[in-house]
């Protein structure tokens, strides 16, 4: 089912506009450019969650409408796990793909960025933001981390994800099973159980949560491994709301070490959300106002 045929009919944002990105292993995107209607050189590209879609994430509709309203256009930017499944064609190969939180690997997090940030380049965008929330946070971390993009202006990390915390309910025997199934080259093969009992998934996919690390670049503990966010030159923002229970109880504490571990860490703006959990439920417009001031302050840096 095609974005336009899923919305809600909209009337705040002057445009709504479905895209199809193009990465370059072939396979399309899906994503929504709420745009003001007229030329503008500033741009909010937003990466989603695991099944951090419009649905389960309605503030993204806020954050659209708050935005293209100042004249700033907004992207929602899915990569391959917004929801479970998705379907959606190759145009390399032209046949038709499913992907989904089923079967996505964590490595293509690199090209699946970077077929955003081309396609803002290529609509003339001078001042580009590069946000992500939940795990979208944590894959653009990744992603800067590894390329120091002139094209982003700054970061904007919305709660990022705890992977300990996420994948703490698979059991010893659990992480085992993945490891040796992986290791046996059974990497497409489906997981014989849900991965932390909600994610029917593929081993592959299984292995990168709770195995490769590619993504678990924030953590509660001091000591964690922060080398992912220590490599990142960019400034930009962190918020979080005060309820996110992914955190082990300290949403503050849990923003502020991420930060002390960046190089940009004094440049950098820290945002809470009070009262509020990890999709800010009845704070949808307080996020989208937030975000609406910080990319209004840096534009006048």
């Amino acid at each position: 089912m095609r974005f336009v045929d899923r919305m809600i009919c909209r009337t705040f944002a002057d445009v709504m506009k479905e895209l199809k990105i193009e990465t370059k292993r072939g396979t399309l995107l899906d994503g929504v450019l709420f745009g003001t209607g007229v030329k503008t050189d500033t741009v909010l590209i937003c990466i989603t969650g695991i099944h951090g879609n419009f649905y389960s994430n309605p503030f993204y509709y806020n954050i659209g409408d708050t935005l293209t309203a100042a004249g700033i256009d907004f992207i929602y930017a899915q990569t391959n796990d917004a929801f479970g499944a998705i379907r959606t064609q190759n145009v390399r190969t032209g046949q038709e793909e499913i992907i989904g939180s089923w079967n996505e690997r964590f490595a293509l997090t690199d090209e699946d960025i970077a077929a955003y940030l081309d396609y803002a380049e290529r609509q003339g965008y001078k001042h580009i933001i590069l946000a992500g929330h939940s795990l979208g946070a944590n894959k653009v971390i990744y992603y800067l981390s590894r390329h120091h993009d002139t094209r982003v202006e700054h970061f904007l990390l919305l709660s990022p994800a705890n992977l300990d915390y996420m994948t703490s309910s698979v059991t010893p025997q659990q992480r085992e099973i993945i490891h040796l199934l992986y290791e046996r080259g059974d990497a497409e093969k489906m997981l014989p159980f849900l991965l932390m009992g909600w994610v029917e998934c593929t081993v592959g996919t299984a292995y990168d949560w709770v195995w490769s690390g590619l993504l678990n670049n924030v953590h509660t503990r001091p000591d964690g491994d922060f080398s992912q966010v220590s490599r990142i030159t960019h400034t930009g923002a962190l918020l979080i709301g005060t309820y996110d229970n992914f955190t082990d109880g300290d949403p503050s504490g849990f923003l502020r070490n991420i930060n002390s571990h960046m190089p940009t860490a004094d440049q950098n703006r820290l945002l809470f959300i009070e009262r509020t959990g990890h999709t800010y439920q009845q704070k949808q417009q307080e996020l989208a106002d937030k975000i609406l001031q910080l990319i209004k302050d840096w534009k006048k840096e």
